[in-house]
């Protein structure tokens, strides 16, 4: 029987959805007020779901505290109060769209989880907009 179990988590980060190889006219067709040139930020909020068969030594899918943990080390740790295009390293050359930091996110939790378990992230980047993947 599989059962998922989440965890919610919160850092604050600014970013600027740009291309570098766009002219600003098209940059601002696209993106709008997100290209703003002095960044912008938002309070990011998630729910970290992991699902899997419950262990019948210590009826957890997971520890929590390892998946708190987890989401400090990986996610809140690395972005809380960063400027996501200037001080994080993998957007660099990656637009860090809610698409893009979702994956990310899911990319540096999952090889931290067992194999067996699945891990799906859901991002919100206000209130009212979110993405989430399961990497599919």
């Amino acid at each position: 029987m599989k059962v998922t179990v989440s965890r919610k988590g919160h850092f604050n980060a600014a970013h600027r959805l740009y291309r570098k190889d766009w002219s600003n006219e098209k940059n601002d067709a696209v993106f709008g007020k997100c290209n703003n040139h002095n960044y912008h930020g938002h309070n990011y909020e998630l729910i970290v779901s992991v699902t899997g068969e419950i262990d019948k030594e210590t009826g957890f899918v997971i520890d929590m505290k390892v998946l708190k943990d987890l989401i400090k080390e990986e996610v809140e740790d690395a972005f809380d109060h960063k400027n996501l295009n200037e001080d994080v390293e993998v957007f660099k050359n990656l637009n860090p769209t809610a698409e893009n930091i979702v994956i990310v996110i899911y990319n540096k939790l999952k090889p931290r989880l067992n194999t067996n378990l699945e891990l799906e992230v859901i991002l919100y980047e206000t209130p009212r907009n979110f993405v989430s993947y399961s990497g599919n």
